[in-house]
């Protein structure tokens, strides 16, 4: 078999190869060399509540505690290291880009939550889930996926991220204040401003019966602007109840919030300085039981043990001064114990 003469290649057109064979392999090296050398995106690292730093710098400087106290025969402290932690979540909550809403459902305005599958029912005929959480005014709680009925309930006021489009009849949610992701009627939620962010928080200590406000200064740094007596809500149903735990989203304020004689609808008096965080909780000054009465500015009772309806009263001087300072919709409170 006769083999086929080889073919010979002229010399400019081996020369031609030959450049564009090192171009192209010098282009692949340049391209090689930029995608490894490329900066890849990473996540922020999660703050620890060891990484918190609290200064003081009180601003409001009436009746304010040390950070132990004496009451009674015991000693009574502002819990820094749980105020850490609760800080540490804000700040890793804003670490990255999400979208944030409240749960609301005060007076039950936005419809009464449907009966959780496993409805609990007290001495005084009211339901809650099985967690305890009443069913007034508050927010049905779906497992995803499941139509039937709301497994549990969510407090007014909890701050909450969204997971899906607020735009779904269905929102899908989760939150600091409780575990797992839920889907929401879209009627109980209401997204907060893109621009938000959780920069002032009061704390308040149902179990030491103290207040404290703070401001983020840098990340991970906050400012303690005061440390003050406060009285939290106490169990005696079915008017009075214990003001509840979990991070609350401040929602409006009133200079003058009217309160009712229980069980009517008589006006029996007004508290100051009313700033509300769930259901007809607010951080207010002293109630005076006139409704045309002066403004009192200090009680004997502040800072000792639980009496109010649920809402956290202060100095009225302190009241005002959270008032003028916490922005709503912006500022927390946090309630601990």
């Amino acid at each position: 078999m006769e083999i086929a003469n080889h073919v010979k290649m002229p010399l400019y057109v081996m020369l031609l190869l030959a450049t564009s064979l090192l171009f192209s392999c010098g282009e692949r090296q340049t391209a090689d060399d930029a995608e490894r050398h490329e900066p890849k995106e990473t996540a922020q690292p999660q703050l620890t509540a060891d990484q918190i730093a609290l200064t003081k710098a009180i601003s409001y400087n009436r009746y304010t505690l040390e950070d132990e106290y004496a009451y009674e025969d015991t000693v009574r402290v502002f819990q820094w290291d749980k105020i850490k932690e609760q800080l540490a979540i804000i700040e890793n909550l804003q670490l990255d880009s999400k979208r944030f809403a409240v749960l609301q459902n005060y007076n039950n305005i936005n419809g009464k939550a449907p009966a959780v599958a496993t409805p609990v029912q007290d001495d005084h005929d009211r339901l809650s889930d099985t967690l305890g959480t009443a069913r007034d005014q508050s927010i049905p709680l779906y497992k995803p996926g499941n139509s039937d009925a709301p497994l549990i309930y969510g407090r007014d006021g909890w701050l909450v991220e969204l997971l899906s489009s607020d735009t779904a009849a269905r929102i899908k949610v989760a939150g600091p204040s409780f575990d797992g992701s839920w889907e929401v009627p879209k009627q109980y939620v209401t997204p907060l401003s893109d621009s938000a962010r959780f920069d002032q928080v009061v704390v308040v200590d149902v179990t030491n019966q103290n207040i404290a406000t703070l401001e983020r200064s840098d990340g991970g740094a906050w400012q303690i602007l005061s440390m003050n007596p406060a009285t939290s809500g106490k169990h005696d149903p079915p008017y009075a109840m214990e003001t509840p735990l979990g991070i609350f989203v401040l929602q409006e304020k009133k200079p003058k919030m009217l309160y009712t004689e229980d069980g009517t609808k008589v006006i029996k008096g007004y508290a100051p300085h009313a700033s509300r965080f769930t259901n007809g909780a607010y951080v207010h000054g002293v109630p005076t039981e006139d409704p045309e009465g002066e403004i009192i500015e200090h009680s004997p009772t502040l800072g000792t043990v639980p009496r109010s309806h649920m809402c956290v009263r202060n100095a009225t001087s302190h009241a005002k001064f959270i008032y003028d300072w916490a922005k709503a919709l912006h500022a927390l409170v946090i309630v601990i114990e």
